[in-house]
Order: structure tokens, then C-alpha cells, then sequence
């Protein structure tokens, strides 16, 4: 019997793509920039940080990948038009879309303004919604489907005594995906999230500590994390390539927990 071996690499190949990945120097949403750049697409990085901004489009481009910046948040329909209307000039117009953009200001209910519980629910929830739906508008019309791939995380299923304000966001942000997963689907387009544990990043880096007030704390997180250790930034790249190649087309409307076993606990 003759035998053709499936080309594996082709799953994962995003050559002549063309990503936008909004919260682009963030943690995740540089993470998401490089790999997508490493996979082949051009990708436009929204931020609101121009320093940082320029530094990693200088750094991806010099690297050998294709991108630019536009120093925007996704906060308004006018800032999200022009987001989508930067990436759509990469040949091609608009393939993937990475929300990586977000906020948290910890609290218990009784410690959160109204304030500062509406100011979270705009960036992880409003903003979500905005670029989610522009960014499906502007795929559908192009009529060859697309990817988004969002950011959750594991309190969007795990309470916190601290976070009336995030836990809540990200449950909605959940739902937002399977909403959007459902509405967009017949149109090839899917609609998946990323929801992680505690990882590296600029607001976690006292939890790295190996002395003191971040290495106590990060035994009682090390408690609920089966597999032993806090996420790094890199731990996240197979999960964005996946739910952004054609390795995840027949997938949509799920949360993907790269937590450590996290939510198993």
C-alpha cells in the first residue's frame, strides 16, 4: 500500500498572512508577535507604549520577520478602524487577530470603586468586544475565514478573594468567545481562547523572586499548579500558533488552558 505522509509543518505554516495582535508589547501580546513573525505572517502590533512599540517592530523586523506598529489601544470604534485598517494593508488584508490586550486592579468587593470595576471591564471586556466584532466584519467580507485568539485566563473558572473585578471580566470574556465562536463559524472564521495561570511578566516579577515576600507567595500559587512551576512567556507559543493555523480549523468557541493543570486542581 502506498502511503503519503501528511506534511506537518504546512498545519502550522502562516507564510502570507497577515496578523494584528492588539496589547502588542505585553507579555502575551509580544510572545504572540514573535511567533507569528517565526511562523511566517506579517504582523501589525497595537500599543500604547511607542517606546516599547518601535523597539520590538525594530527587533522583529532586524530578526528577519515583517512588522510595524500602530501606537493605539482598542478603546474606541475609531481606534480599532484604524488598527484593522494598518493590518489590511499587509498583502492579503486581515487573517488573525490576537487580543492581548487588557488590565487588572486587584481588590475584594469591598476595596473596588465603581470606578476601577467599570475601568477593567472596559479594557478586558468593551475592548474585546470592539475589535472582536470589526476585526469579524472586515473577515467575513474578505470571505476566506479567519482566526482570533484571545486572551482569557484560568479566573475566568477560578474565583479570587481579590478579584471581583478581573474574575468577572474574564468569565465575560469567556462567553464573549463561544458568542463570537458560534456567530462567525459559518463563515470559516473561529474564535478560540488562551487562559493562563500566573506566567512572567513585568507585574508578576516579585512572584519570581528566590528570597523574600514573592518566593513565600509563590509557594501557596505553586500549591494549586500540578505541574510544579509558574508559566513563562514561551510556554505560550504552541498554543498561539495552533489556534491560529490551519492545524485548528475544525476548532472553535473553546478556552485552552495552558495553566499547568491549573484548573484541575
Amino acid at each position: 500500500m502506498k502511503m503519503e505522509l501528511p506534511k506537518i509543518m504546512d498545519y502550522f505554516d502562516l507564510t502570507g498572512k497577515s496578523a494584528l495582535i492588539t496589547g502588542g508589547t505585553g507579555a502575551l501580546g509580544s510572545v504572540a508577535a514573535r511567533a507569528l513573525a517565526g511562523a511566517g505572517a506579517s504582523v501589525t502590533l497595537a500599543g500604547a507604549n511607542k517606546e516599547k512599540l518601535d523597539e520590538l517592530v525594530d527587533a522583529i523586523n532586524a530578526a528577519g520577520g515583517k512588522a510595524q506598529g500602530v501606537n493605539l489601544r482598542p478603546d474606541s470604534e475609531e481606534n480599532v478602524d484604524a488598527m484593522i485598517k494598518a493590518a489590511c494593508e499587509n498583502p492579503g488584508g486581515l487573517d488573525i487577530l490576537v487580543v492581548a490586550s487588557g488590565f487588572n486592579k486587584p481588590g475584594s468587593s469591598q476595596e473596588t470603586s465603581l470606578e476601577d470595576f467599570d475601568s477593567v471591564q472596559d479594557a478586558n471586556v468593551r475592548q474585546t468586544f470592539l475589535i472582536c466584532r470589526a476585526a469579524g466584519k472586515v473577515m467575513m467580507e474578505q470571505g476566506r475565514g479567519g482566526k482570533m485568539v484571545i486572551t482569557s485566563s484560568v479566573r475566568g473558572q477560578v474565583a479570587a478573594n481579590n478579584g471581583v473585578s478581573y474574575c468577572t471580566s474574564k468569565a465575560a470574556t469567556d462567553m464573549l468567545t463561544k458568542c463570537f465562536s458560534a456567530e462567525f463559524a459559518p463563515k470559516a472564521i473561529t474564535v478560540n481562547a488562551i487562559a493562563p495561570t500566573v506566567f512572567r511578566s513585568n507585574l508578576t516579577a516579585w512572584l519570581f523572586e528566590e528570597e523574600g515576600r514573592g518566593a513565600e507567595a509563590r509557594k501557596g500559587v505553586l500549591q494549586r499548579i500540578p505541574i510544579g512551576r509558574l508559566g513563562e512567556p514561551n510556554d505560550f507559543i504552541g498554543s498561539i500558533i495552533f489556534l491560529s493555523s490551519p492545524a485548528s480549523d475544525f476548532m472553535t468557541g473553546h478556552i485552552m488552558y495552558v495553566d499547568g493543570g491549573f484548573v484541575t486542581v
